[in-house]
């Protein structure tokens, strides 16, 4: 099967002739304006500017090394669908993408707004036995460049914190899902028991900035500000309002999954019929 390609909705400096992978089709979002919590969407990719090479890694460190049993139980529904088409929004560096096409054989559409991340993502596709099943697109989740009820399933990770208005994104999202299809997210998650999230904001607060310090200065960014963010969304987003958010985007069936006493969550469901 081949792969979906991204209608042009605009010009991009990531041509398919010099990668080999990126998608031309998809509007360049490598250039970005005042990075500020504010603004999320400019926000995160700065955030993370330093460290592609170094993401998973930092993946696993900031999920206290839980990020790929978290990973393996949101691709669970996901794959016991028996998808063709996945779309994979906030790829990253393609541990997702790569993680659904190593156990399917769907084609993998990975999507990022991050041109360094794709870069990364890109040499380890090409590294894997996988390059003829994922298929990387520059572009925004909140504008995803496809057409509706173009995917079987779709997945995102560690996104909601960096968009401007999570509701929208969901439905946009959902948008491009087939009805009868699977999508599925993992958050990280603050954890409900007070003795296990007070250990949680310990480390968080102390131990990552303070390991990110150690590191050098884009780690320390990005070990300080994860838990306030993550703190600071669900005060906004708690976890009922994002059910009720999954379910007005057209999502049946939506259940969840916290894992790690509290750290992760894992939700998913089906796009309803029309």
């Amino acid at each position: 099967m081949m792969p979906v390609h991204a209608a042009d909705v605009g010009s991009s400096r990531i041509s398919r002739e010099r990668t080999g992978l990126l998608s031309a089709e998809a509007e360049s979002w490598s250039t970005f304006g005042v990075a500020s919590v504010s603004d999320p969407s400019a926000f995160a990719p700065n955030l993370f500017s330093g460290l592609p090479k170094r993401y998973d890694l930092l993946a696993e460190i900031l999920s206290c090394g839980q990020n790929h049993r978290w990973r393996n139980a949101m691709v669970e529904p996901v794959l016991a669908a028996k998808p063709a088409r996945v779309l994979d929004v906030a790829t990253g560096t393609a541990g997702v993408a790569l993680l659904l096409a190593e156990n399917s054989g769907a084609q993998i559409t990975g999507l990022d707004l991050s041109e360094p991340m794709l870069r990364q993502s890109q040499v380890k596709v090409m590294r894997s036995s996988y390059a003829h099943q994922v298929h990387l697109v520059l572009a925004r989740g909140e504008q995803l460049p496809f057409p509706d009820n173009v995917f079987d399933a779709l997945t995102f990770t560690y996104l909601l914190r960096y968009v401007s208005e999570p509701a929208a994104a969901l439905m946009e999202m959902a948008r491009v899902v087939k009805p009868g299809g699977v999508m599925a997210s993992l958050e990280f998650f603050v954890p409900p028991n007070p003795f296990w999230r007070s250990l949680w904001w310990l480390y968080t607060r102390l131990i990552l900035p303070i390991g990110g310090w150690l590191g050098g200065r884009a780690w320390y960014d990005v070990g300080r500000f994860l838990g306030p963010s993550i703190s600071r969304h669900y005060r906004y987003y708690p976890l009922a309002w994002t059910l009720d958010a999954w379910r007005a985007a057209g999502l049946a069936g939506v259940n969840f999954r916290v894992l790690s006493l509290g750290g992760g969550l894992v939700m998913w469901g089906r796009k309803a019929d029309v």
